[in-house]
């Protein structure tokens, strides 16, 4: 392969140099010959960087780059590579990648890591080589990178197994794996070896420069100008917005660039501000500082550095970006660049490049930090063996970089300690630096050196005062220690071990700082005034956890240094625990057993919680056991130096005070005490605190003799005088403080005795430890998978190892549609639960009793819940059991018990004789289970024995067996009955074990006696609870009893109330079935024509839910009103990519575009209430509103809004109720009037009629009236009043308040629906009224399909009540309007049927959507029969037929509109049906082929246009149904009140007088819609559309949905990662947010992306809002995994996503970062919150119960 480069390279020079100018290529070669490379290069930029980067205040960059290249970097590569770059560089590439991907993350990447295969949490995969390799199908995590970590792929020590994606496989690109990369050849070896040691000497010395003014000497060759800029610096102490301000003072400037000053400095770390003399900046710089300082805040860092030094440092920059490149081609270039940077001067101190950008690294900016870890991560780590030489330096230096860190103010991902995880967490290169370079030392002196100050005169630390900023700093140091410690070594050294132990011994010395930090003493007397800082001690026990249980577990490895780790950990102790030795020592007496102890009382003696020291030695100690190292101990400890009654004391009182903290003892040492108590037992602490200090305890029980273990607890809980003879006390306080630290005692006696799940301190494995905890969780309820994890702890690994188990224990339920996944206990795992389980907190102990004695209850069976027989101590702890049978036990007991009995009441309480009973059956458990192992003479633990004996010779003296019986009678202990039996039953199990000589025979008998046994208890039970029940039967009995007497009573004394509803309801009844009966026999369920069905038009008597009082809805009564919600709404439209007006100043809302591009939306709550009530409830909120300014409201009051007071939905209004009108229509008269109107007379008399006004309202003018000549009835003579004699009736009259309320609603949705300022004389009032009512009808038709449902019958109360208000108000709302007003919008309406009335800018047929024609014209049609002197309304009749005619004339108009924008479509195969239906099609697309001269293809098959047209009308009559059922309130045919398809098109055309062949209607009025059709077919637009230039609207329209999600979420992430900006240049990681209205990925909450609207900052998320979704948007965060839902500028709230892990859970913020998959029915549920229109309701409701999202700027999303 070398060959083929030579050879290519000696042509490429040629190629390249006819290419390019002459020029570089001279350079190059004359940089050759010159020999002297440096001097020459320098030379180079001394001429040609001031002059590149000469205007930095607003720099060309795309100029600055090209004279970069061709002056200095292309000539620079064409000496480097002795060819054209381009050509080289294209070779390299091709010749394969490194097996390393090296990919550096960026803020906010998105990263994966797999739980199966990675060796620990920190190897993570990018994207593309996530969905390229096998852990794709494993369990994996994803997280969001904090920028700056580095994609393992390739990393064969990360990875157990699929250590390399497909993409980077040897062989992946073509390549052989023996040569998976090119070799350079030599001349370009010798070539980089020259140029390379230049360019990175430059960069070093650039970069480290500090001289303001001058330049290095090489540098500096032209007469130097005053040329100054002054530079301001980033820091993370000064926000954006003092930064911005300081700016403005100090210099002047506008807000645009002062604002642009500060986004740069916050990118690139640096910015020059001003440019001038050096006085100039000089000034500039005093007065920054000046304005940027304040009493909290030091100045901003500004410099005054001369032009050409910014220049150099710039183009040092560019020169580490181009080198960072370059690293990327080839391994060998890799190489070279490491040895020059490694390489360090002979003789000399100084160190190698690469270390004094290191050290230097916390006085760069920025920008240059982030080149210089590019360059380290795109050389040093990507080749293994120059990764462990950099590590070498690194920690050579590691002090001192931790150092300049903590002192620094950047944020860790811009430090070089950060880079630490990349080389620590490598397990060989950890070993190696253990080994070599003593790591772990280092580390722990690091933490000992920067934490001096907080060292008190002990050398105790106490961290009062503490700054947490630093504090968080040093955390980096301890999460290295965890990097180091990270994997076990399988193989030791004797090198490595001894490293090891001097590390741990290091370690052991921050621990004795900490051992005993922080004590404190009781307060007695007044309360603390200040409570101590106690988060960081805490805060870095948390830290320590782990790495704790991590040295621990390596000292586990090896059992010769689990030995000397364990001496070197005890030998701290000892030192630590010898302070307390002065005092004298007491004595101490209790039943004939003494104790000698130092005096010492947690109550006034100072006592700290913080024991890490030891802790970790009961670690130790346990896995000395485990490991069976134990009986070695005595070679490293001798028993005299072990004292181990010592090593008990201070974890003992430790339990003490969290005893006498619950006993309220320490109640005067304020919260600061509480919490730290609360985190001693919390799962992110208790491992290494509560947990080891029980362990410690059982250490000191399996070491100590018991009765004197049991003597020092007693004394040190105080209780030494509670167990003798008590003298009597009044003081209430004190008895209860007492009882509660016997409660804790005998809690922590039985947690020494019976937790034995630790492995070491019993045989078990961690496995069986984790079911446990999870037993126990679940005993509790019912749990989610997120819950039992945060549940428990976690290892080095972040692993709690619950996956691994859960399946055993608990079966899983899946979630609904809200709410999340729960796991169940498995039956079998019931007889696990133990009442007293260490981990519980009292809440969590009462509540899991609560549900299991619950669930015994519900299974029938008795309520004892004994413990489970525990797993047998390990040898080493075999002695703990002593406790229960010694003297001082049995003292204990007895004593409680006998307090019981006697009914001591002050001195004993239920929870104490629960323990009592819990100890008793420990004791028998444990002798039971030693008897049936041993035979009778070898078991030594005689519990039973010395529970029966006497406690004393006094001759009242009892035993414990006879005290159990009397306890059976006391009636306060009725819920111990159970427990007491099942206790007296172990006695005699036991004593049967004990008498019977065979166990064998035992085992038989003594089982089926017990069982017997029970079973007689059990019967007599049985009895009882059946009497009990018998008797609560009878008490309900007399209770109902008693309850009808006096409500017999009560309706005697109110007999006419009740008669008079009696009748009524009778007469309803009545009413009813004479309706069904006419019904029956009329089935004329007909809307439409002289057959029009009765309209059911019951009384409507409503309550106000302000006043609670009852009304009847009548025309002439004060209105009642709707609360309802007016909205614009874009939930139909056809087309998201139209330009929405954002101010309808100058819109004619009359006709709507067949697109439905923007409707106005009327939603109502249902709920009533009298406008007058209303009218006062919304003052009063006005009024409350100005009395509390101060705080930001949920709705806006001035733009009318309000929330029901009832259902708290977001309102804006009220839709007055108008009573429905009945009409009936007397069938003679029909018939008579049928004879002579036909379509073709009407329209003559509406054509005269409309002529008559037109003249009229000229006034004399000179206009030619629209004419309609018809040749049937040319000679009829029709004159202008022929409209009224079909029938007139005077119009309604309404009471002045609903007319009031009909216009205030009416002007509502005008000043909505065109987001203008409100004017109740407004022409298009009336427009907006008719348009309101139809787009709603079209949503909820829309709605009704989409789901599925039943036209009629299924709609929700709501919406019912809703859309008859509606339709109601919109007829009502004419009689509020001029009508003369009201007949122009008819006439412009009626232009689009009649072509002849040509109105101007009358739209074209496909330019129009038909409903909101129809509804326009049937509620604007009245105002023809208005008469000057008299105010009229069409009778029944006359509706009648102006319904039918006007119908029948739209859906003609809506049949042709359909055929020609839809039924041209090539006929797919289908069978040709020539059906009645199919002909009639063929013959009208004929006519229609003839009328638009042939551009309408006559081709189309008939059966395929009548498909099409069936189709196409479908919504049209759905939406046609509604409105005429809501308008005339006839019934509607069965088959509507259900969903079937064909009997659905059947009711329809029924129910609206159509035939159901369509077509016929064409027939039926041919010679009146033939002109018509004429017309209709030669229009331009028509004819435009035929011809295919511009697009039509298609029928049926598409129903919209929410976008496509992706199944996986990881394919969203995946899209995310791609987005770019489109307005930002750089590539710093965006939010990228996905509208689920139309699938647009914008950039969020970003300044690059904010719009001007209207002369207002909108964020992208608003303006796309108001564009596509007329304000209301769903965006889904795709980083956050979050929906958010918005609405106009000021409101939005947040929503939970549709995706769901394996467990049934969301993941908001990506937090656990579980894989995540779409959940159909969440996003079904999104979708219609969307489409019925709630999502503002959402928006209010979530706002009013968080209230805390007020802080948010909406607007800038």
């Amino acid at each position: 392969m070398a060959d083929g480069g030579d050879g290519g390279a000696g042509a490429g020079v040629e190629a390249a140099g006819g290419r390019v100018s002459a020029q570089p290529q001279e350079r190059a070669t004359w940089w050759d010959e010159r020999f002297d490379f440096q001097t020459t290069f320098l030379q180079c930029l001394a001429k040609h960087v001031p002059n590149t980067y000469s205007a930095e205040m607003d720099p060309l960059l795309e100029k600055q780059e090209e004279m970069v290249q061709a002056t200095i970097l292309y000539p620079l590569e064409c000496y480097l590579f002795g060819e054209d770059p381009d050509i080289f560089l294209e070779k390299l590439q091709q010749s394969g990648t490194s097996q390393l991907c090296g990919k550096v993350f960026k803020g906010g990447e998105t990263t994966y890591s797999c739980r199966d295969c990675a060796v620990d949490p920190t190897c993570v995969l990018c994207m593309d080589c996530f969905q390229n390799s096998i852990h794709k199908n494993h369990r994996y995590k994803m997280h969001s990178s904090t920028g700056g970590g580095f994609c393992d792929c390739g990393d064969t020590e990360a990875w157990k197994a699929g250590p390399l994606c497909t993409k980077h496989e040897p062989g992946a690109s073509g390549t052989a794996k023996e040569n998976s990369e090119y070799q350079l050849n030599e001349e370009v070896m010798e070539h980089s070896r020259r140029v390379f040691p230049s360019v990175i000497k430059y960069i070093v010395d650039m970069l480290i420069w500090e001289e303001e003014k001058e330049l290095p000497l090489e540098l500096a060759v032209r007469e130097k100008a005053d040329n100054y800029y002054c530079v301001l610096f980033n820091d993370e102490h000064h926000s954006y917005d003092h930064v911005i301000y300081s700016l403005q003072r100090a210099l002047g400037c506008e807000l645009g660039e002062a604002q642009l000053h500060t986004t740069a400095i916050d990118k690139e770390g640096r910015r020059a501000v001003k440019a001038g003399h050096y006085a100039s900046c000089q000034e500039a710089k005093e007065e920054i500082k000046r304005h940027s300082e304040n009493v909290s805040q030091r100045p901003l860092h500004v410099e005054v550095l001369h032009a050409d030094v910014m220049a150099h440092q710039k183009f040092a920059l560019r020169l580490g970006s181009w080198l960072n490149k370059l690293m990327s081609y080839s391994s060998d270039f890799r190489q070279i660049f490491c040895q020059i940077c490694l390489k360090e001067d002979a003789g000399s101190e100084k160190p190698c490049f690469i270390s004094k950008l290191m050290l230097w690294d916390a006085k760069l900016h920025k920008g240059a930090r982030k080149v210089l870890h590019e360059l380290i991560f795109s050389s040093f780590f990507m080749e293994m063996e120059y990764k462990k030489l950099f590590a070498v330096e690194f920690v050579k230096y590691y002090k001192s970089l931790q150092k300049e860190y903590i002192n620094d103010d950047h944020d860790r991902v811009l430090s070089v300690t950060a880079l630490s995880v990349q080389m620590f967490t490598v397990p060989t290169l950890a070993r190696h630096l253990i080994e070599e370079q003593k790591v772990i030392t280092i580390i722990t002196e690091t933490l000992l050196e920067v934490l001096p100050e907080y060292l008190d005169k002990n050398d105790k630390f106490n961290f009062q005062g503490y700054s947490q900023d630093k504090l968080n700093r040093v955390y980096a140091v301890i999460y290295d220690l965890r990097y180091v410690l990270i994997s076990k070594p399988t193989l030791w050294t004797d090198r490595l071990r001894e490293r090891f132990l001097e590390g741990f011994v290091s370690f052991l010395r921050i621990l004795t700082c900490m051992q005993g930090m922080e004590e404190i003493k009781r307060q007695i007397g007044q309360h603390i005034e200040v409570d101590p800082d106690w988060e960081a001690a805490i805060a870095i026990q948390m830290q320590l956890k782990n790495i704790l249980l991590m040295f621990q577990e390596w000292c586990a490895c090896d059992e010769e240094l689990l030995l000397k780790a364990y001496k070197e950990c005890h030998k701290a102790v000892m030192r630590c625990s010898t302070n307390g030795r002065s005092r004298e020592k007491t004595v101490f007496h209790l039943c004939g057993h003494t104790l000698e102890s130092r005096p010492y009382r947690v109550s006034t003696d100072p006592v700290s919680i913080h024991l890490p020291l030891s802790r970790t030695l009961a670690g130790l100690h346990v896995r000395l056991s485990k490991t069976g190292t134990i009986s070695r101990l005595h070679e490293f400890v001798s028993p005299e130096e072990f004292q181990v009654d010592l090593l008990v004391e201070y974890p003992l009182r430790c339990l003490v005070l969290v005893a006498q903290v619950a006993a309220e003892m320490w109640r005067r040492n304020g919260l600061s005490l509480i919490s730290q108590v609360f985190y001693y037992q919390d799962v992110k602490c208790r491992e290494e605190m509560y947990d080891k200090d029980i362990i410690m305890l059982q250490i000191g029980a399996s070491l100590m003799d018991p009765n004197h273990f049991l003597l020092l607890i007693l004394q040190r809980y105080e209780l030494a005088d509670a167990f003798k003879k008590m003298k009597p006390t009044k003081d209430q306080d004190l008895i209860k403080q007492c009882n509660v630290l016997i409660e804790e005692m005998l809690q922590i006696l039985i947690y020494v005795v019976g937790e034995r799940y630790v492995p070491g301190v019993s045989n078990v494995t961690k496995e069986d430890v984790i079911m446990r905890e999870i037993i126990h969780l679940l005993c509790i309820e019912p749990m989610a998978h997120s819950a039992i994890t945060k549940s428990l702890p976690e290892n080095e690994n972040n692993e709690t190892g619950l996956e691994n188990v859960i399946d055993k224990v608990a079966t899983f339920k899946k979630p609904g549609v809200s709410g999340h996944g729960v796991y169940e206990l498995k039956d079998e795992c019931l007889k696990e639960f133990n009442m007293f389980f260490y981990h519980y907190t009292k809440t969590q102990h009462s509540k899991a009793e609560h549900t299991q004695k619950k669930r015994r209850k519900q299974e029938n069976r008795d309520e004892a819940l004994p413990p489970p027989p525990p797993p047998d101590f390990s040898p080493a702890f075999s002695n703990v059991v002593r406790l229960l049978n010694c003297d001082i036990m049995m003292h204990i007991m007895r004593t409680i018990l006998q307090r019981a009995v006697e009914l001591e009441t002050h001195l004993w309480t239920e929870a104490m004789i629960q323990m009592v009973l819990h100890l008793l059956s420990l004791g028998l458990l444990e002798e039971q289970q030693q008897l049936q192992k041993s035979p009778e003479e070898e078991v030594t633990f005689d519990f039973y024995h010395k529970a029966t004996r006497m406690g004393s010779s006094a001759l009242n003296a009892v035993n414990i067996l006879m005290l159990l019986e009397k306890l059976k009678r006391v009636p306060q202990l009725e819920a111990q009955k159970d427990t007491v039996s099942w206790i007296l039953q172990m006695f005699d199990t036991v004593k049967r074990l004990r008498e019977k000589s065979s166990l064998a025979t035992v085992a038989v008998t003594s089982g089926s006696e017990v069982t017997k046994g029970d079973e007689s208890t059990q019967d007599k039970e049985k009895a009882e609870r059946k009497r009990k029940a018998e008797a609560a039967r009878l008490h309900r009995q007399k209770i109902m009893a008693q309850m009808s007497a006096l409500q017999r009573n009560f309706i005697e004394t109110h007999k006419l109330l009740y008669e008079n509803t009696l009748e009524m309801q009778g007469k309803e009844d009545a009413l009813m079935e004479e309706e069904s009966m006419s019904l029956a026999i009329d089935c004329s369920k007909i809307a439409l024509g002289p057959k029009r069905g009765p309209s059911v038009a019951e009384k409507e008597v409503l309550t106000c839910i302000l006043c609670q009082e009852e009304q009847e809805v009548k025309l002439e009564s004060a209105a009642m009103v709707l609360s309802a919600c007016v909205q614009k709404s874009t939930a139909l439209t056809q087309n998201r990519s139209r330009i929405l007006e954002l101010s309808g100043d100058t819109l004619d809302p009359l006709f709507m575009h067949p697109d439905l591009p923007c409707g106005t939306h009327t939603g109502s709550c249902g709920h009533v209430m009298h406008a007058a009530c209303w009218q006062k409830y919304f003052e009063a909120m006005q009024l409350n509103f100005r009395q509390r300014l101060h705080v930001e409201q949920i709705f806006d009051l001035e733009n009318g809004e309000y929330l029901c007071p009832l259902c708290k939905s977001l309102c804006n209004t009220v839709i007055p109720i108008v009573p429905l009108q009945a009409q009936k229509i007397n069938s003679e008269d029909a018939e008579a009037v049928a004879q002579i109107l036909s379509l073709a007379r009407w329209l003559e008399i509406v054509i005269v009629r409309i002529s008559g006004y037109s003249v009229k309202n000229a006034k004399g003018e000179k206009q030619n009236p629209p004419t309609f000549i018809n040749k049937g009835m040319g000679n009829s003579a029709l004159e202008f009043h022929s409209i009224l004699s079909f029938g007139v009736q005077s119009s309604a009259k309404y009471s002045s308040s609903i007319k009031e309320m009909l216009i205030l609603f009416a002007t509502t949705i005008y000043r909505v629906g065109l987001k203008v300022a409100p004017n109740e004389a407004d022409y298009r009032i009336p427009m907006m009224t008719w348009s309101t009512c139809a787009f709603t009808i079209q949503c909820i038709e829309n709605l009704l399909e989409t789901e599925g449902k039943p036209l009629f019958g299924s709609l929700q109360n709501r919406q019912h009540s809703g859309l008859k208000a509606l339709v109601q108000f919109a007829a009502a709302q004419r009689t509020t309007s001029p009508q003369v007003l009201i007949q122009k919008h008819l006439i412009r309406l009626l232009g689009v049927l009649l072509p002849n009335f040509k109105v101007e800018d009358t739209p074209s047929l496909l330019e129009v959507d038909m409903f909101h024609i129809l509804v326009g014209v049937v509620l604007s049609f009245p105002s023809l029969y208005w008469e000057d002197a008299v105010d009229l309304q069409p009778s029944s009749i006359s509706s009648a037929y102006n319904h039918l005619y006007l119908f029948h004339l739209t859906t003609l108009a809506h049949i042709t509109q359909i055929v020609l924008s839809s039924a041209t479509e090539s006929p797919t195969a289908r069978s040709h049906e020539n059906s009645e239906e199919a002909c009639s099609a063929q013959s009208f697309c004929k006519e229609v082929c003839q009328y638009t001269s042939g551009c309408f293809s006559q081709d189309v098959p008939g059966w395929l246009v009548w498909d099409c047209v069936k189709k196409g009308i479908m919504p049209y009559l759905r939406c046609a149904a509604l409105f005429f059922h809501y308008l005339l309130g006839v019934s509607p045919p069965e088959e509507l009140l259900q969903v079937s398809e064909e009997g659905q098109f059947k009711a329809l055309c029924s129910y609206l007088s159509l035939p159901t062949n369509l077509f016929l209607l064409f027939q039926e009025y041919w010679d009146t819609v033939n002109p018509l059709l004429q017309r209709w077919c030669a229009d331009p637009v028509v004819l435009s559309c035929l011809k295919g230039k511009s697009i039509a609207v298609r029928y049926p329209r598409k129903r919209n949905s929410l976008i496509e999600l992706p199944e996986d979420y990881s394919c969203l992430l995946n899209q995310a990662s791609q987005f770019r900006c489109p307005r930002s240049s750089d590539d710093e990681q965006k939010h990228p947010v996905l509208c689920l209205f139309c699938g647009a990925m914008l950039c969020s909450q970003n300044t690059c992306c904010q719009e001007l609207v209207n002369g207002e900052e909108l964020g992208a998320c608003t303006s796309h809002a108001l564009q596509c979704g007329a304000g209301v948007c769903m965006f889904l965060k795709i980083r956050e995994c979050k929906v958010v839902l918005i609405e106009g500028k000021t409101r939005g709230c947040l929503y939970p996503a549709p995706y769901l892990d394996e467990y049934g859970e969301t993941d908001p913020g990506l937090k656990r970062g579980n894989p995540l998959h779409l959940c159909r029915e969440r996003y079904r549920k999104l979708h219609l919150l969307w489409q019925q229109h709630c999502v503002i309701e959402e928006i209010a409701r979530s706002q009013e119960t968080n209230q805390i999202f007020f802080g948010f700027n909406w607007q800038l999303l």
